[in-house]
């Protein structure tokens, strides 16, 4: 394998609340089986070894990226996973791939991917096979369309290569009239995805994009790096002011999953057109709908269509399907009210496992704590609360004040305020316990860690 390849997991989420927060964006839902981004991952390793896939994330979702590529079976080298201080948009994250590649590889050809589209595995073999044109040019990949979407970007093919076009043009997402004649003039939709050799991309980046070119060059830290850095995209920042950029058609399945009405098209449908991602519903007279819960709610529609009905244990969304997009106004007004439910789930996932709030007050705390196998949580106290913990599945190791002792199921322990202890999974099965903590403060900042073994504070 010659390609390396980069895999952009940025991103807060906000068009697909609440069913994805800013702290569990849409890409690594596990809507079905598998995430978004490992099926990213699983395409991107038909082209790099696991040792050529860089990730260029940010602190809050590492454990994310980290814990999803174990699940397939691999473990990615913790240099490859490129952490931003803050997103500054794609050109930013893909330069600081590109130099990383280029740096540890030297001179590279490199896929760039969004970890959160949808696209045929068969994609890859029109993309690898775009590799010769990367010597003298940026590939970029169109799609063809489907429809006149005005949710998307167009590329205007111009003059014919040996494998696709140069690109004559590129357009800002069109109204429905201006999408129509961009179809019938053979635009593609842009994908966002593209094949470029590292030496070809630094050259266009010092030529076009100065500012972003001098950031990495004149400053340290990637801190430094980035606060001298612009926000901007690659496709202003480089692929509309270059000569040197192509275009190779992609006629297979792909979307971007922008909204519940991309999520609707994408999946199985029942006879009155009604996507469910869940058993739990019942449609009488009702057609063209989109539900989903992940809650133990029976949702039922009567007399109902073309509606989006998104159920989540402390949010609930009703729209018409054709304003999914508005969907970004409301977490713009919970926003200003500082309202949490933008950011995280009432299930919260850490490097070891997860957890998720049963009951919440002012002086306690109901936890479920479910520990992966193999892992364990940093060894802490807390000043403020105590904690009861039972077992409710699995065996958990317990050190608690110096002492290490083991509980089975059914079996529960006493931590005290101030305390030492620590709760760790050595079995081969997830373990699960029910915590209740007690104080009279009981929010997450009350913690001290001494030993942490995924580095945090």
């Amino acid at each position: 394998m010659c390609i390396k390849s980069i895999i952009l997991a940025g991103g807060s989420g906000t068009r697909l609340w609440p069913l994805s927060r800013e702290l569990y964006p849409k890409q690594f839902l596990k809507i079905k089986d598998r995430s978004l981004f490992q099926d990213t991952v699983s395409r991107c390793l038909q082209v790099s070894d696991i040792s050529e896939i860089y990730v260029v994330t940010n602190e809050v979702h590492k454990y994310f990226a980290i814990g999803q590529v174990e699940e397939l079976g691999y473990d990615l080298p913790i240099e490859n996973l490129l952490l931003e201080p803050e997103g500054k948009n794609t050109l930013p994250a893909i330069c600081y791939g590109m130099k990383e590649i280029d740096k540890a590889h030297g001179r590279s050809v490199v896929g760039v991917f969004s970890s959160d589209h949808v696209l045929d595995p068969i994609a890859m073999e029109t993309i690898s096979g775009a590799e010769k044109l990367t010597s003298g040019y940026m590939v970029t990949f169109g799609i063809a369309p489907s429809s006149p979407h005005t949710g998307y970007g167009y590329i205007k093919p111009g003059e014919e290569l040996e494998i696709g076009h140069k690109v004559s043009e590129f357009r800002e997402k069109p109204c429905q009239e201006d999408a129509q004649r961009y179809i019938s003039e053979g635009c593609l939709w842009n994908s966002g995805m593209f094949l470029m050799d590292t030496g070809v991309f630094l050259e266009e980046v010092q030529r076009l994009a100065p500012d972003v070119w001098n950031a990495f060059e004149n400053s340290g830290t990637i801190q430094e790096i980035y606060a001298e850095m612009p926000n901007i995209s690659i496709d202003y920042g480089i692929m509309e002011k270059s000569s040197r950029v192509s275009v190779v058609r992609l006629g297979c399945k792909w979307s971007d999953l922008g909204n519940f009405d991309a999520f609707y098209a994408e999946w199985e449908k029942d006879r009155s057109n009604n996507c469910t991602l869940s058993c739990q519903n019942v449609f009488v007279d009702s057609g063209n709908n989109f539900v989903h819960s992940n809650s133990k709610k029976l949702v039922s529609l009567i007399d109902i269509n073309d509606m989006i009905v998104v159920d989540t244990t402390d949010a609930l969304l009703i729209c018409p399907r054709k304003s999914s997009e508005k969907v970004k106004e409301v977490v713009g007004f919970l926003r200003k009210r500082n309202d949490e439910r933008i950011n995280i789930h009432e299930t919260v996932y850490r490097p070891w496992g997860s957890y998720t709030l049963l009951e919440n007050s002012g002086g306690h705390k109901i936890k479920n704590i479910s520990v992966l196998p193999g892992k364990k949580l940093s060894l802490q106290l807390h000043h403020h609360r105590s904690e009861h913990w039972v077992v409710v599945k699995g065996m958990a190791c317990v050190e608690n004040d110096g002492q290490k002792f083991f509980l089975r199921q059914g079996e529960s322990t006493f931590i005290k305020a101030g305390s030492k202890h620590r709760l760790s999974n050595s079995g081969r099965l997830p373990l699960e316990i029910i915590e209740v903590q007690l104080g009279e403060y009981v929010e997450e900042d009350d913690i001290v860690r001494f030993d942490d073994e995924y580095g945090r504070a």
